[in-house]
């Protein structure tokens, strides 16, 4: 379970995707978010796949990671699921037992419910696997800077969030260390109803927390001792420049949203 999150993880390589400015790789990463949330047809859902597919092979990534960062979603997808397809009713009546009642407008809702999580976890985890923590950290310092106009703590809230993505790795790799040990020990983590396995995560949980705090009292210690203040006066190893490669990165993926909005439409014109 703990091997499959692949958030925060970065996969090293040389490819079109790697090589792009990272402030690009957020602005479009929202720029996709919003074409998955503009999305309310199976052919624009097509459109979007088409597109993940193809920033996926154009980066070099292997399916693998990508099926494997769905894997902690098996839980949530299904409740999901469940979840819209009996509590959303409108539309035409298709199923009713007892209590129970499916309607067109239901099993519609869930299923585009669950397609959105799952393409938003998928495009997250190829930002992550494309860009090192210290290149998202720049890329989201520059985007945030004009508001030091109005003293936000641009560099501060980009330091916490890269330390957040760094450390997510490695309290999985810990996770997966305790919970082997207490396997060991004779634990047992299947057996039972939901809330007896909920019960024997917490051998894993309480060292995991404590291992955390661990890690901040000696990440704490290690940026005082090197007498960290913040970004003021900090310059850069690497300084970052747009290429045409980001322009033509912005091309396609306003393309994308463009072809999303232009499909829908059209499709809304033909019902009509």
């Amino acid at each position: 379970m703990f091997n499959d999150i692949t958030l925060g993880q970065y996969l090293p390589g040389d490819s079109v995707v790697h090589r792009l400015d990272p402030r690009t790789k957020l602005a479009l990463m929202v720029a996709y978010i919003v074409a998955i949330f503009l999305v309310k047809d199976m052919a624009s859902f097509v459109l979007v796949a088409i597109f993940l597919v193809s920033v996926t092979l154009a980066a070099k990534i292997p399916i693998r990671y990508l099926v494997k960062a769905l894997k902690p979603m098996r839980i949530i997808l299904p409740f999901m699921f469940f979840f819209n397809l009996l509590l959303v009713r409108k539309g035409e009546l298709l199923f009713s037992w007892w209590i129970i009642k499916i309607y067109d407008e239901g099993l519609y809702n869930a299923f585009f419910v669950v397609l959105r999580l799952a393409f938003l976890v998928v495009g997250t985890s190829l930002l992550t696997l494309t860009t090192t923590p210290i290149a998202l950290t720049d890329g989201l310092e520059k985007i945030l800077s004009p508001l030091k106009i109005v003293k936000f703590p641009a560099h501060e809230l980009a330091m916490m969030m890269t330390i957040a993505l760094r450390f997510i790795p490695t309290l999985v790799e810990e996770a997966d260390k305790i919970k082997k040990a207490q396997l060991a020990r004779g634990a047992d983590f299947e057996s039972g109803n939901v809330f007896k396995r909920a019960k024997a995560m917490l051998p894993i949980l309480i060292p995991l927390i404590v291992n955390s705090f661990r890690h901040a009292n000696e990440l704490a210690m290690a940026m005082e001792s090197r007498c960290y203040h913040g970004g003021e006066g900090r310059t850069k190893m690497r300084v970052l420049r747009f290429h045409i490669s980001d322009l033509v990165a912005a091309l396609v993926t306003a393309a994308l949203i463009a072809a999303v909005v232009l499909v829908q439409k059209y499709l809304l014109v033909l019902f009509l």
